[in-house]
């Protein structure tokens, strides 16, 4: 395990990794960036399981988009302001927070979605 030093008012404190940090409420981020990387590669996570999981269920159509659009937000909206309890302004918004790694998210979500649907609901010609 990584850890990190830091320096305030000439006394040195020891930060856990990234990874502890993460998964630990009310956590420091002096690098406004780890935080923002967190954020960045939960969303990928986010969208690779939720594009499992609306190929198995099978979800379609816009009802599947929209409901990963609201999840996707709200789990990260809610972890960087509940859980974490971060200064939005010193991020440049929640906006900004939560349009980090976004596209790339639903991307990989629209990818595995159609993978695993078309994979298990998809008919397949019987004639050839």
């Amino acid at each position: 395990m990584k850890i990190m030093n830091i320096k305030t008012n000439n006394i040195e404190k020891e930060l856990p990794s990234i990874w502890v940090r993460a998964c630990t409420a009310n956590s420091v981020w002096p690098d406004k960036e780890e935080l923002l990387d967190v954020i960045y590669w939960a969303r990928q996570v986010i969208g690779l399981l939720l594009g499992l999981l609306w190929g198995l269920i099978p979800l379609n159509g816009f009802i599947g988009l929209s409901l990963f659009v609201l999840l996707n937000a709200g789990i990260v909206y809610y972890y960087f302001s509940n859980f974490q309890n971060v200064d939005e302004e010193e991020y440049g918004g929640a906006w900004e927070i939560c349009k980090e790694g976004f596209m790339t998210s639903f991307a990989g979500f629209l990818v595995t979605w159609i993978i695993i649907y078309s994979g298990l609901h998809s008919e397949v010609d019987q004639n050839l």
